[in-house]
């Protein structure tokens, strides 16, 4: 395969990464490593680095030691200083509606339009529709160097049965290189019907996680309730869409903490968007956050989509980032993580599944910087930690050695280009990180 990178490790089992940089914030805890840390606190970097050599032998990390440690007549590749990730962790996406503005754009790109422009696209999802466009998408995150990520689904109807099927297909055929979950995606009304019960046992029979979008209505504390009884009556995680607004009163995200502690639900619970806390009085964010802090929910904020929907109108520049208040969230204790959301969709034009342009982009936008300090945290352990992997979004002895290699050498000149020469290694081999041509798809979407 065509490697298009700046080095090529060794095709064989056993060898070093020699002269590379760590954000510290990665090594984990499995080892004590005072011996190797060498924070680079000098001009021109001033970031908590450390400068190491890595030991890959089977696949995995055998050894992580100051940097100059490594045998001189091992086999070995230099990095030159490169800065060294885990792969990615993703936990938050839409592969169902992935690429399809080439056939459904936006056409004033508000919020309202997405709706509509999904719903009208969506005739279109017939099983190998579907599988197609999902595993184009699923081969642009691999090459980037995601190795796990979630989904969500639309499922109303018989889309729930459609969309597992296919998601099924896609574990299956994707489970040597990327874990694949999947949420369903309803609006919270669907609980109280009469076909609830058999989406939860949907879910549940595919092992996935029961998810929704809840909107401020005088039934929300009924289906927050009914929600949270099917979640613990099927043994199911939930995973919802909330107060993806900048109206102040939309504070649906309380609502679900408090629906969490009232139930005694004790399963892992991940909120997305929370959009209308970056508008809310101190006083009321205060209080919702100590709930959220209280019921352990995780957040999942989606700033390049937020940012692209939000404060939306004709002729009018945007006043506001449409960003959840990642800062204070991440000062009250409370798990963050950023995701990609949608790709080329109606709800985002653009976008290609690579954690780095998210982590990049939000960085830009929420003020992520200055430093960048345990960010990089947002799109590797913490996202993997909610999703329940142990063996992902860290570098540590024995962990497998799924790793991204920079030429950046920093931090800043890691977000200042688009890294396209990054080095993805899976078990400690170089994968091929040839994007899929977007050409793939004209048949597929009827483009002439």
């Amino acid at each position: 395969m065509a490697i298009a990178s700046f080095i090529t490790p060794p095709p064989i089992d056993d060898f070093w990464l020699r002269n590379t940089r760590i954000p510290h914030c990665f090594l984990d805890d499995t080892v004590d490593y005072r011996a190797v840390i060498e924070a680079l606190a000098a001009p021109p970097f001033l970031e908590d680095l450390v400068a190491a050599d890595l030991h890959i032998q089977a696949g995995k990390i055998a050894a992580i030691v100051p940097v100059g440690t490594a045998p001189a007549d091992s086999p070995s590749i230099d990095l030159a200083k490169g800065l060294m990730f885990p792969c990615f962790v993703d936990l938050h996406t839409h592969l169902d509606k992935g690429h399809i503005w080439p056939r459904q754009p936006n056409e004033d790109g508000t919020f309202q339009s997405a709706l509509a422009a999904v719903m009208q696209d969506a005739h279109n999802w017939k099983a190998d529709e579907l599988y197609q466009r999902m595993e184009f998408s699923l081969r642009c995150a691999y090459a980037h160097g995601t190795k796990a990520l979630r989904t969500h689904f639309d499922a109303f109807g018989d889309m729930a049965d459609r969309a597992l099927q296919v998601l099924t297909a896609l574990q299956d055929a994707w489970r040597d290189r990327l874990t694949l979950q999947t949420v369903n995606l309803v609006s919270l009304d669907y609980y109280l019907t009469a076909d609830a019960e058999r989406l939860a046992q949907l879910v549940a029979k595919y092992q996935g996680i029961l998810g929704g979008v809840a909107y401020p209505n005088p039934a929300l504390i009924a289906q927050l309730d009914r929600l949270f009884t099917l979640a613990g009556q099927y043994g199911l995680t939930v995973d919802l869409h909330v107060d993806e607004s900048l109206n102040l009163e939309d504070q649906v995200l309380r609502a679900v903490a408090e629906a969490k502690l009232r139930n005694g639900f004790e399963a892992p619970i991940i909120c997305g968007h929370c959009c209308s806390l970056s508008v809310q009085s101190e006083a009321d964010v205060a209080k919702t956050l100590a709930l959220v802090k209280a019921a352990n929910i995780g957040i999942v904020s989606l700033p390049m989509c937020n940012l692209y929907l939000q404060d939306r109108q004709p002729g009018r520049t945007p006043r506001y980032r449409g960003v959840t208040i990642l800062q204070e969230l991440k000062a009250a204790g409370i798990p963050i993580a950023i995701a990609s959301d949608n790709t080329r969709d109606p709800f985002y034009g653009y976008g290609d599944l690579d954690c780095l342009e998210v982590l990049t982009q939000s960085a830009r936008i929420a003020h992520l910087d200055r430093p960048i300090g345990d960010w990089p945290l947002t799109i590797t352990r913490t996202p993997a930690d909610l999703m329940g992997l142990t063996n992902a979004g860290r570098i540590g002895l024995g962990q497998p050695a799924d790793l991204i290699l920079f030429k950046a050498r920093s931090f800043n000149e890691l977000f200042a280009r688009p890294q396209s020469d990054r080095v993805v290694l899976r078990q400690g081999q170089a994968i091929d990180t040839t994007l899929p041509d977007y050409a793939e798809l004209d048949t597929l979407l009827e483009l002439g």
